[in-house]
């Protein structure tokens, strides 16, 4: 292949950023990740909903069994799978940089989907136990899903893009969870019962994984139905992952851990995901018992009132992704302040209606209700923020980044229930709830302006890989050898 000038290859970059397809295969891609996160979370959250009917002793269906576990046990059963999803996070994002994206997201969609299918065996054979450690499984193999994802996004999104293509992937867990929460209360009360709630979660993730395997791929010029205008799109646009692409069989990828780890950008970033994830995990668990025990109004055991916070994520989300390819095509924003601006819609408007949560009224539920709905919605905003930052500091390690960020984040949403439940001891006291706001507030303010001040959509230096041309160091020790010899 005959190299390119300098002047001929920036003009090559300038002209696929302006002339590029509307519509291709990098947004097939997008749609595929879309559909596997949403079959990833339909197994994600599929027990939490079927515990329900697994537990009821007054169901009205006696063909499927009923467990009489305690509260104690059902809360191990719930957190199983985060503890397997927690110890495959940094690895999975190593395994995804060495395997690639397609491969490993293949696995922990596939993977989760099987295990899914023995959910009931696993209840009727070993009870509890069984099921625990299936769980657990289950979480150890979609522990690189997100490290995956931002593998795939790296290489297939160019750099004006990233946001809207990474919103449309990451909107599918929101989807997910809707449909499970739709159809969970019909399926249970069907004659297949609540292990119909496993069969289809776990038969979508083999389904999906099949029309993986054909339409997936890691990058570009693996693809073999993209158009070579789209190709040429994509790749002058990323110009270095191009050239690592293009010279695999000679550069072997070094993680620059000790790079990664004294990067400001990367420990703002870090911090920035840690206090979004202890703001939404705080929402998502913990007020729905605020509305019930301070307003007396269960939106848990309503299905429309239940899906309403994650729909309006799915919807503003996709209206946001919108929103900024307007004005990244019009030019008005560049990417660092799309970033910016988008992850302070998405941490600071949840930050006024988690403050004003804890000062409505206690006859104004459906006030209360609307602000938890707001505050889930308006989160989806960071998807054009900083949870596609990792690919701006380093495409190349986009995926080991996430698998880090997303480990220590996960810990927040572990250790914020239990701050809950250290200053609430009294759950219909409003003035115990305020102090949760207050601490909400504080993580999404502070994460936020750190993201705004110190943040960067940068490329960092430490992206570039270490090169190992294996032949040129085969030829070099020969040469050494040699002289020795001669002396």
């Amino acid at each position: 292949m005959v190299a390119k000038d300098k002047t001929a290859e920036n003009s090559d970059e300038n002209a696929a950023e302006t002339s590029g397809p509307k519509l291709g295969v990098r947004h097939l891609q997008s749609i595929l990740i879309f559909f596997g996160l949403c079959v990833a979370f339909m197994q994600r959250v599929n027990l939490s909903v079927a515990i329900v009917a697994m537990m009821d002793r007054n169901s009205t269906n006696p063909d499927f069994p009923e467990y009489a576990w305690s509260e104690q046990t059902k809360s191990l059963l719930l957190s199983s799978f985060f503890w397997g999803y927690f110890l495959t996070q940094i690895p999975g994002g190593q395994l995804a940089q060495r395997f690639g994206g397609k491969v490993m997201l293949l696995f922990s969609v596939g993977i989760s989907g099987f295990l899914a299918l023995f959910t009931p065996l696993s209840a009727q054979l070993g009870d509890w136990r069984l099921t625990c450690a299936l769980r657990f499984l289950q979480g150890f193999c979609q522990g690189s899903i997100y490290p995956s994802t931002h593998t795939i996004l790296a290489r297939w999104a160019p750099p004006a893009e990233r946001g809207i293509l990474a919103t449309l992937c990451f909107s599918g867990s929101q989807f997910g969870t809707i449909i499970i929460l739709s159809i969970s209360g019909t399926l249970a009360a069907s004659k297949y019962g609540w292990p119909s709630i496993f069969y289809i979660s776990g038969g979508c993730g083999i389904i999906w994984s099949f029309v993986w395997l054909l339409w997936g791929t890691d990058s570009p010029h693996q693809s073999k139905i993209i158009t070579p205008k789209e190709q040429n799109y994509i790749e002058s646009a990323l110009a270095v992952i191009s050239k690592s692409e293009n010279n695999s069989t000679a550069v072997k990828l070094s993680t620059p851990w000790l790079s990664i780890f004294t990067s400001l950008p990367f420990w703002v970033l870090l911090i920035t995901n840690c206090a979004y994830n202890w703001g939404y995990w705080t929402l998502m668990t913990q007020i729905p018992s605020y509305i019930k025990n301070v307003f007396g109004k269960d939106i848990k055991s309503n299905a429309l009132l239940s899906a309403l916070p994650y729909t309006a994520n799915l919807v503003l989300g996709l209206c946001f992704c919108g929103l900024a390819q307007v004005l990244l095509s019009a030019k008005v924003l560049s990417t660092n302040a799309s970033r910016k601006i988008f992850n302070t819609i998405g941490m600071w408007v949840p930050m006024a209606a988690s403050i004003a949560l804890g000062f409505v009224d206690a006859g104004s539920a459906d006030l209360a209700v609307i602000l938890l709905t707001v505050a889930v919605g308006t989160n989806s905003a960071t998807f054009l923020g900083g949870f596609v930052n990792h690919i701006d500091l380093s495409p190349n390690f986009a995926g080991t980044l996430m698998g880090i960020t997303n480990c220590a984040a996960n810990v927040m949403s572990i250790i914020a229930p239990l701050v809950v439940g250290v200053i609430v001891t009294d759950t219909t006291n409003p003035i115990q709830w305020r102090f949760i706001f207050i601490i909400m507030a504080l993580y999404y303010f502070i994460g936020n302006l750190l993201f705004i001040t110190l943040g960067s959509t940068k490329l960092q230096p430490w992206n570039e890989p270490v090169k190992r041309d294996t032949n040129h160091e085969h030829i070099k020790f020969q040469v050494v050898a040699g002289d020795l010899e001669h002396k």
